[in-house]
């Protein structure tokens, strides 16, 4: 694996991490798009992915669904689960110290970022007169 995979990994765990501790969302609502946008993954590894390095809390039986058609990059799974503990920490840290009523406007400010970059992405594909005359 390439020092730059890594260090992708490292920070998808580490933002991953903050943003769970900090406004209490699901690590797949970064990780998922992360995988995708950063490593290429596609939508079915990553998601595969996302969910083994959640295997201890939440989803074990759908990771074994992912794992049986090896869509799960195990490896990627526990180098973000690492750094997923210590930004969660550091997100509830600093979550803790500004008001909730911030911490709401962020975490919706993010929801509305991704929902808008997912949903163009899908209608780029869908709709190539979505796409710029650029692209291939």
């Amino acid at each position: 694996m390439e020092i730059s995979t890594i260090l992708i990994l490292l920070a998808i765990g580490i933002f991953a991490g903050i943003a769970s501790g900090f406004v209490g969302i699901g690590g797949g609502l970064i990780i998922v798009p992360a995988l995708i946008y950063f490593l290429d993954l596609d939508q079915h590894t990553a998601q595969g992915t996302s969910l083994a390095l959640m295997l201890p809390p939440i989803g074990i039986l759908a990771a074994i669904n992912y794992h049986s058609e090896q869509s799960i990059e195990w490896w990627y799974s526990g180098v973000i689960a690492i750094t997923f503990i210590i930004g969660a920490w550091l997100g509830s840290k600093w979550a803790l110290r500004i008001s909730p009523t911030f911490v709401r406007l962020i975490f919706s400010a993010f929801l509305f970022y991704a929902a808008i970059s997912l949903a163009w992405t899908s209608l780029r594909e869908l709709f190539p007169v979505f796409s710029s005359s650029n692209e291939a």
